[in-house]
């Protein structure tokens, strides 16, 4: 794990190679904050990674939402996801789901892809696969707004998480 300090140091294509994964299959978020550094906290990179996502327009923010994979989809279970979505989802216990579970998960996705265009996003850390249940059946009744802001506010969240998990901050930040 990179201190800050190090990835304030290093090119832009080691930034990107460092931090493209944070926000799902979108490297471009990445590329976009590396033009603000220095950072000086954590925090301040994630507000930069945010800003750089805020400002890209509804048609990239849609291509981000997009590039997340199902929550115990097909890609999941054959771990066709990246490292980070896999350990997320099994942390939740979503590659232990029962044939019943698993068949509830299918169909809700596929209700909310064909309602809203996009997977459903939920930033699972701390979440059961009940927990996740719920939200799934209480966002479907969100309207398409409604969706896309609250589907990208889980995915600053997600990208909260996973630059957590690169990221060490020398004791004075």
């Amino acid at each position: 794990m990179p201190p800050l300090e190090t990835l304030n140091a290093v090119s832009d294509a080691e930034f990107v190679a460092l931090l493209g994964g944070v926000f799902e299959g979108s490297p471009w978020v990445a590329a976009g904050a590396a033009a603000g550094r220095p950072y000086a906290s954590f925090e301040a990179l994630h507000a930069a990674m945010v800003r750089v996502v805020e400002g890209a327009g509804e048609g990239a923010q849609l291509e981000l939402l997009r590039a997340h994979p199902d929550l115990a989809g097909k890609a999941a279970l054959a771990g066709e996801v990246s490292a980070a979505s896999s350990a997320e989802q099994e942390g939740a216990g979503l590659d232990r789901l029962s044939e019943a579970s698993l068949e509830r998960f299918h169909a809700l996705n596929a209700r909310y892809r064909e309602r809203f265009g996009f997977p459903f996003i939920l930033a699972v850390r701390g979440h059961t696969a009940p927990s996740i249940l719920a939200s799934f059946e209480a966002r479907l009744a969100n309207t398409p707004e409604q969706e896309r802001a609250r589907a990208l506010r889980e995915v600053f969240r997600i990208a909260h998480f996973r630059l957590r998990d690169l990221i060490t901050e020398s004791p004075s930040s």
